[in-house]
């Protein structure tokens, strides 16, 4: 019985970590639901006057209108969509009728319709929610200024690339019309909310180090191990 005190022992502790994690994994799922109901509720809310000085801890989401017109220039974002295929996120300058400068997302404009889109627009008004988009990780190349092509969406970069202020909308409701352009406002979607199956794997592997833990036993009980 003494050479069976240890495997158990060190068994039942791993067993015990595993669960742990796993529980731990399902309240971050109920703290995360949570987060993205609040968020849901922004992005719906009524749009306001743009600030003044938006700050990306406290205006992410915010539903913004602003009224003005499309300068013409843009830059394009690599991006796809599985009924158009290839093409890019429109990243627009708008020019407000109080004559700041802030960039737009206008969503998605597939490559065959990028050679003849018309980005400038007469006045317009356009709501969306501020944004400062996350996709820019240690390997996103930088832009291709041969083909214009960007390949992330951090608003610094392109603000500084176009001579606007460091704002981002993501246009919801766009008010100009470009043949081809679809927009892709906000949603809760693009979220990470992978908790559950972290949660899932931990549990998994509590009951595979509880079946080890078993058959160990076993085996010493028979006198094979």
């Amino acid at each position: 019985m003494a050479r069976l005190i240890l495997p158990l022992i060190f068994g039942i502790a791993g067993v015990a970590v595993l669960m742990a994690l796993g529980f731990w994994q399902l309240s971050r799922l109920d703290e995360k639901q949570v987060v993205i109901a609040e968020i849901e509720a922004r992005i719906g809310a009524a749009p306001v006057a743009l600030p003044d000085a938006p700050e990306e801890a406290r205006d992410r989401y915010l539903p913004v209108h602003v009224e003005g017109q499309y300068t013409g220039e843009a830059a394009h974002v690599l991006s796809s969509q599985r009924e158009q295929g290839t093409g890019s996120r429109v990243i627009a300058v708008l020019e407000t009728s109080a004559g700041r400068r802030v960039l737009v997302d206008r969503g998605f404009l597939p490559d065959a319709a990028r050679g003849s889109a018309d980005l400038a627009s007469g006045p317009v008004r356009v709501a969306g929610n501020l944004h400062w988009p996350r996709d820019t990780t240690d390997s996103t190349p930088p832009p291709d200024m041969g083909r214009g092509l960007w390949f992330s969406r951090a608003v610094a970069p392109l603000a500084a690339h176009l001579g606007t202020e460091e704002v981002l909308i993501v246009a919801r409701q766009d008010g100009a019309t470009v043949p081809g352009l679809t927009t892709m406002p906000v949603a809760t979607i693009d979220i990470r909310n992978d908790h559950l199956e972290y949660a899932i794997t931990w549990f998994l592997l509590a009951l595979v180090w509880a079946g080890m833990t078993g058959f160990l036993l076993w085996r010493i009980r028979r006198g094979t191990a």
